[in-house]
């Protein structure tokens, strides 16, 4: 049995966060960048994809086009090769002869593959507004106070830093800078471990679920373990007592759309249909984690979903166009949304055709737009931290 995976068939409603999905208008408290300093095409073009192609073709060789599992249907079809925003930095890497990196993603994944790929390489983000809400989260100068917080409280020497993908390239290098390492989703079990061979405790950021559900789930820690930083308090609201007995201090931030999914969503979905496996990515929170059936990363999320029987039941708590997409090549399965309400990743649905279009006609016309490029000294840390984490067992 299949359920057809329109916003409508899912039985949702749009979220005030859904009128960001055509790119055209911006939330300033989570997005950066500024708007297109180009003659954008009309969205209406009915010639979009061909242009989009014709420029592509005239590119050849010399542009690599990288999609993330979150973007849009139109733009996903011109990716060279899809991924999470880790392999895809790698995926760069390892093509040198390209001298045009189009990352359709956000601006902490074009940062990265900035820092992994060769100096001969421009890295170029569509639409400079499609950050993160979660990476912008943690500021340098935020951290930077932490840090002085559990130097204070006399702990310091005792944390070692582990800092997730989902993060400014500032981030990283503090990372670096005090010894610590990068993590996924994927391996982030491994990264706390061998964090936790270094030193006592952990700061983990920027956000909060993944640190707490990794930590409690799968290191057996327990809740009283952890304790939540808020940059926007003094002290972080903690006292030095907290800091001293915590094993993970975490940092307060959170995804914008796995924030979104509940227990009452849990709840509802296994009420509506029997038998159904409810699967969620860590950066849920973790009364949902708990409540849930299998709990993995963007790539786990499609692996499991490839290798599940037909017929079975899925109800997916991740980003929708990743849901859309899963469902659609699995018909012998039912694919749903996890939430009633549709919330798809706003500042990634900036990348859109007609953005993708005009970087790539102006690629093609010598003209290079949008790129994004690390200084060298934070790019040098965090390219420690990075390869700190390729080092992990």
């Amino acid at each position: 049995m299949r359920v057809v995976t329109t916003a409508q068939s899912l039985d949702v409603q749009p979220s005030p966060l859904a009128l960001l999905l055509l790119g055209r208008e911006a939330d300033p408290r989570s997005e950066r960048g500024v708007e297109c300093p180009g003659d954008l095409p009309s969205p209406s073009d009915p010639d979009l994809v061909e242009r989009a192609r014709a420029a592509k073709e005239k590119l050849g060789d010399k542009v690599f086009v990288l999609g993330h599992h979150y973007q849009r249907d139109e733009v996903i079809q011109f990716a060279d090769v899809t991924g999470d925003s880790f392999k895809l930095a790698r995926d760069a890497a390892a093509r040198p002869e390209a001298e045009y990196i189009v990352f359709c993603g956000v601006h902490f994944m074009a940062e990265s593959a900035d820092i992994l790929t060769s100096d001969g390489q421009k890295v170029v983000l569509p639409d400079l507004a499609a950050g993160c809400s979660m990476a912008d989260m943690a500021t340098a100068e935020q951290v930077a106070e932490c840090w002085d917080v559990l130097t204070e409280a006399g702990v310091a020497e005792q944390v070692v830093p582990v800092s997730y993908m989902n993060s400014s390239a500032d981030i990283k290098a503090f990372t670096g800078r005090h010894g610590g390492t990068i993590c996924t989703s994927s391996n982030a079990e491994k990264a706390l471990n061998w964090a936790f061979e270094q030193g006592e405790k952990v700061l983990f950021l920027p956000d909060q679920h993944l640190g707490r559900n990794t930590a409690v789930r799968d290191l057996g820690l327990s809740l009283d373990d952890c304790v939540l930083y808020n940059p926007h308090k003094p002290n972080g609201g903690l006292t030095v007592e907290q800091l001293r007995d915590a094993k993970m201090i975490l940092w307060r931030g959170h995804c914008s759309v796995h924030g979104r999914f509940s227990l009452d969503s849990v709840n509802d979905v296994r009420e509506r249909i029997p038998g159904v496996r409810v699967l969620v990515h860590p950066e849920c929170k973790h009364e949902v984690v708990t409540a849930a059936d299998e709990v993995g990363s963007t790539e786990y999320i499609i692996k499991a979903l490839d290798a599940a029987p037909a017929g079975s039941k899925w109800a997916i708590g991740t980003e929708l166009n990743l849901v859309q997409r899963v469902a659609n090549a699995h018909p012998d399965k039912e694919i749903v949304f996890l939430d009633r309400t549709v919330c798809f990743c706003s500042t990634m649905n900036r990348i859109d055709l007609p953005h993708l279009v005009w970087t790539l006609e102006s690629l093609a016309e010598g003209k290079l737009v949008n790129r994004i490029e690390v200084d060298p000294e934070t790019e040098k840390y965090a390219k420690q931290a990075l390869e700190q984490m390729l080092a992990l067992p």
